[in-house]
């Protein structure tokens, strides 16, 4: 655990390294969004304290995007999940997203009941910082 966001704890990873990253924008055939980029360079993953990943280790990011964008697990189920980027959850089942298409810095998050997609921050640096606030719902829903 380290602190972040002014003595907010996190559990923290190794970062990834550039090659890392490239082979993941291979695989994903597009860019990691800048910021994220740039935050799975200083780690790879954070996790808030009651270890729910509020930013995904970039593996899994890759692995679920992949899975989602082939719409085999979700045919006919859900919206289109082209134009969003997975990254991290609640532990609840809601997922959070950056739209990658058209670009935009905005977090939203999914609800796997309603196929929903609802704003919930202004970038990754707000998001977590709401994600890992003292007063925040671990598995909860603190975006409401």
């Amino acid at each position: 655990m380290r602190e972040l966001f002014g003595g907010v704890p996190a559990d923290v990873r190794a970062p990834v390294d550039a090659a890392a990253l490239r082979e993941a924008e291979r695989r994903l055939g597009r860019a990691v969004p800048a910021r994220l980029g740039a935050l799975l360079r200083e780690t790879d993953g954070v996790a808030d304290a009651y270890r729910t990943d509020v930013v995904w280790p970039l593996a899994r990011i890759v692995e679920q995007n992949l899975m989602f964008w082939s719409g085999e697990a979700f045919a006919g189920l859900y919206m289109p999940f082209d134009p969003l980027l997975f990254f991290g959850d609640n532990g609840g089942g809601d997922q959070f997203a950056l739209v990658v298409t058209p670009e935009r810095d905005d977090v939203f998050v999914w609800d796997h009941e309603t196929d929903s997609r609802i704003w919930v921050a202004g970038g990754i640096d707000e998001y977590l910082r709401r994600a890992l606030a003292e007063d925040g719902d671990a598995g909860g829903d603190w975006w409401r």
